[in-house]
């Protein structure tokens, strides 16, 4: 299961309270979207039964920009790194594939691909996390193992 903790546009509470906050279309519309989309992932592969929780941070010049994207939950993943880091092409302006980001990318194109790297996209040929990569490649086994640990450990 992901998670997301969102930083919307001028979500500030030093400036605002949330009685005199003005909420934007967009805020509600990706509010919406979030929503639509925690109710409808589905739960499959090695990660099945973790509760995995991410940041976004969606910038004032979404959506010609991507939003920046840091997982929260510790996970040994051959794509991202132990510290949060993610290697998602549609995360960044420019990829060297073509299926980096786009203006007509929403966060539900984000959490899709991010739900990926738990299913169809594991790439362990172009790894961001090589230690967790060459685990996989030495020993399925125990790899399966130490992401049935860090799912016991950080993401109940």
């Amino acid at each position: 299961m992901l998670m997301l903790a969102s930083k919307l546009k001028g979500d500030d509470a030093a400036t605002a309270s949330d009685t005199t906050r003005r909420v934007s279309v967009t805020d509600k519309l990706l509010v919406k979207e979030i929503a639509e989309l925690e109710a409808n992932l589905p739960y499959e592969g090695y990660y099945q039964g973790g509760k995995f929780q991410f940041e976004t941070e969606v910038p004032d010049a979404y959506n010609m920009v991507p939003p920046k994207v840091k997982y929260l939950t510790k996970i040994w993943h051959p794509n991202i790194t132990e510290t949060g880091e993610i290697c998602l092409s549609l995360l960044r302006e420019h990829s060297m594939d073509g299926s980096g980001w786009a203006p007509t990318r929403t966060l539900k194109d984000v959490i899709w691909g991010l739900n990926s790297l738990f299913t169809d996209l594991l790439n362990f040929d172009d790894p961001l996390n090589i230690e967790a990569a060459e685990h996989y490649l030495r020993d399925k086994e125990d790899f399966r193992n130490k992401v049935d640990d860090y799912i016991k450990r950080y993401a109940r």
